[in-house]
């Protein structure tokens, strides 16, 4: 395979990536009060999960490649607003971030690997379903118009 190299190198740092979100989201729901505590602290667990598993994902991917999965994280950026809505922005503008990474990787593996490719992809739809699902959460009542941040 081409580049081997630069996937096993992209690969760690999406690993990293997920990883800063199992983190991050694990800080928020922590950090979640008030009275919609309990269903907010359970989504965010569940996305601290699926972060997890995409880690995972990506480390299986390093070694089948004859990669060492790195021991690192990505960036954790504590603001101190723990607001819902200060949390599903960072949240946004997070999984935009891992978006990106994927779709990096879409490009550097196109026609080259199926296997990464329809991986790629696959991460990419699950980043997009949960960026609409924050979107919609950060809409009032009412509004169909998606967030502008």
């Amino acid at each position: 395979m081409k580049n081997q190299e630069k996937i096993i190198a992209l690969l760690n740092n999406i690993m990293e990536f997920e990883l800063a979100g199992v983190v991050r989201y694990n800080h928020y729901a922590l950090m979640v009060f008030g009275y919609g505590r309990i269903p907010i602290v359970s989504w965010l667990r569940s996305e601290a999960n699926n972060s997890l598993t995409h880690a995972q994902e990506a480390g299986e991917l390093i070694t089948a490649l004859g990669g060492h999965p790195s021991l690192g994280i990505g960036p954790l950026l504590e603001t101190h607003k723990h607001d819902i809505g200060d949390i599903l922005r960072e949240s946004l503008d997070h999984e935009g971030k891992a978006r990106k990474l994927y779709y990096e990787l879409l490009d550097m593996v196109k026609d080259d690997s199926v296997l990464l490719e329809e991986y790629a992809r696959r991460m990419i739809a699950a980043e997009e379903m949960h960026a609409a699902e924050v979107d919609k959460m950060l809409r009032k009542p009412g509004d169909i118009e998606p967030f502008k941040s």
